[in-house]
């Protein structure tokens, strides 16, 4: 299982996408972190001065994008297999597929882990820079901010062994992308912001929400910020994306995985 598991992470670090995807999610991380600390404090923006803890705690949380890409890369590891034709091969050295389907689920969460630590230096290191320039006081304590940078790394990793099982599900690299952004972005958006007592269940805005970011924060269009509910406790929320991907991940070796290969 170790040399299953260290094959698959040659693959990722070997992959022009990795670093791509990670590129990316620095990006975005530091621009929507800029956006919101510049919006910080003015006049209809909903977000409070950094100079408090609630404004401080938003502009330092900004980690939803590299989890969401941390989800992304996770299922491409999964069906790229399909797509560029290796499974085949894959499946022939590795006859028990589940053991496969494991090593690449543990890959994505290492992988994904780096993700959360890099967007959550990045959210935080920016958020600081503006108190520093500001002259502002530092509202928030040390170990408030290692929690919010230790909950980015748990979020990202979990999203991103969420990404493998669900791309173990769907063979389609292109769907399975596709639905990734459609459901973070759009569907629980929606229903979120419908349904404000079902928002802590919905995977991607737990994830955000172990990151220290408010429950909704993450959320898109008018349900963006949007009051009521509150976030599940740490663990539970971990323990509940988890359990979603391990669901998963037990669907797709009972189904998907033992289709033949084409």
């Amino acid at each position: 299982m170790t040399r299953l598991i260290r094959a698959e992470l040659v693959k990722l670090a070997t992959m022009r996408l990795t670093y791509g995807l990670a590129a990316v999610a620095a990006a975005l991380t530091a621009l929507f972190s800029l956006l919101e600390n510049n919006r910080a404090g003015a006049n209809g923006t909903g977000v409070p001065p950094i100079s408090t803890p609630d404004g401080l705690r938003t502009v330092t949380t900004v980690t939803g994008f590299a989890m969401l890409l941390a989800c992304v890369l996770g299922a491409i590891v999964a069906n790229g297999e399909f797509r560029h034709s290796t499974a085949t091969l894959t499946y022939l050295a590795v006859p028990r597929r589940s053991r496969v389907l494991a090593a690449k689920t543990v890959a994505a969460l290492s992988v994904g882990a780096l993700f959360g630590l890099v967007a959550g230096a990045i959210a935080t290191g920016v958020g600081l820079v503006f108190v520093a320039v500001h002259g502002d006081h530092v509202a928030l304590g040390t170990g408030t901010l290692i929690a919010h940078l230790a909950g980015a790394i748990v979020g990202a990793a979990l999203l991103g062994a969420l990404g493998a099982a669900v791309g173990s599900l769907v063979r389609s690299q292109l769907a399975t992308v596709i639905g990734i952004f459609v459901w973070a972005i759009i569907v629980e958006s929606v229903v979120g912001g419908l349904y404000t007592s079902v928002r802590p269940y919905l995977p991607y805005t737990a994830a955000t929400t172990l990151a220290g970011a408010k429950l909704g924060g993450a959320a898109f269009g008018p349900a963006h910020g949007l009051n009521g509910g509150a976030p599940l406790p740490f663990a539970a929320a971990a323990m509940f994306i988890a359990a979603i991907a391990t669901v998963t991940a037990l669907t797709a070796s009972r189904t998907t995985l033992g289709r033949d290969i084409t």
